[in-house]
């Protein structure tokens, strides 16, 4: 639902703040955006009037913003700069456009970089950016439109389709293991290597086979790519992905160091801000990637 009116001011009002507050005078917000120095002063005396606030500290012919008008351009500029690009969008590419797209590094390296050139080959009106980010953030002046999750349904204010859950595989250099273990729980003598975001991925693993104790502590890292780095220098068993553990085991870096696999603590989603019209680049990549989940 759009906010009432009395909250939606003119895009020329905004305009005009926002040109005032980037060059410091009336005169110069006239000059750039065409109209006469005194049509931007009312524009602006008409905002803090419908808005209930001052919004400029006028000294001579210098204008200056509040605390509150510095707060309230940030957002100005973000929506006109969003508004602008939704119409270009709409004019010159109905059906695409860009879709920016935060990734989790281990998910869009392993899993989504692969499959991306089939996505680009049937949408070549769309263009996807890939940028990354590790935990929940809030959308409203961030530039993404999606975004991949991990875990559950616990990021406020998004939708979410269901990707696949992360089913875990121990591996290790073949050097520490020549071959699987055959009793899985013999891994608790080899140094076992454990993820900051996981914590408890060694012991859920070790319960599956009715293990109890806590598992050895061991090397602590903040991401898989790290941590396979390790395990392929010999330094212990990491718990990856199978995603992720595949590659590095069939080129022979990795070896399973048993065949014991089980469901981490979580799954993997596409996220997108529930309060935002969705884009057709947005509909157009969610059911590609919707298909190539149920596909896996």
């Amino acid at each position: 639902m759009i906010a009432p009116r009395r909250f939606l001011p003119s895009i020329s009002a905004l305009l005009s703040f926002e040109a005032v507050t980037r060059l410091g005078t009336a005169t110069a917000a006239a000059q750039e955006l065409n109209l006469t120095q005194s049509a931007v002063s009312r524009q602006i005396k008409t905002l803090e009037e419908q808005l209930g606030v001052a919004l400029m500290i006028r000294q001579g012919r210098r204008l200056t913003p509040t605390q509150a008008g510095l707060e309230y351009v940030g957002q100005v500029r973000d929506i006109l700069n969003r508004l602008a690009q939704a119409s270009v969008s709409a004019r010159t590419n109905p059906t695409g456009g860009t879709l920016n797209l935060a990734i989790l590094p281990a998910f869009g390296m392993h899993w989504l970089a692969p499959r991306l050139r089939d996505f680009a080959r049937d949408h070549p009106e769309v263009t996807v950016n890939l940028s990354t980010r590790l935990r929940p953030f809030a959308f409203d002046g961030s530039r993404f439109d999606a975004a991949i999750h991990f875990g559950h349904e616990d990021w406020p204010g998004v939708r979410y389709l269901p990707l696949l859950p992360e089913t875990v595989v121990a591996v290790c250099a073949p050097d520490l293991l020549s071959e699987p273990l055959e009793d899985a729980r013999e891994i608790r003598r080899l140094p076992l290597l454990h993820l900051e975001t996981r914590p408890r991925g060694w012991a859920r693993w070790l319960g599956t086979l009715g293990e109890t104790e806590d598992p050895p502590v061991g090397m602590m890292f903040d991401q898989f790519s790290t941590m396979a780095q390790a395990a392929i220098h010999g330094l212990g068993v990491a718990l990856l992905p199978t995603f992720f553990a595949r590659p590095y085991l069939n080129d022979g870096q990795l070896v399973l160091a048993a065949a014991q696999t089980t469901q981490s603590i979580g799954n993997y989603y596409l996220v997108w801000p529930e309060d935002r019209d969705e884009t057709g680049a947005l509909v157009s990549f969610r059911n590609w990637l919707a298909q190539q989940a149920q596909a896996d």
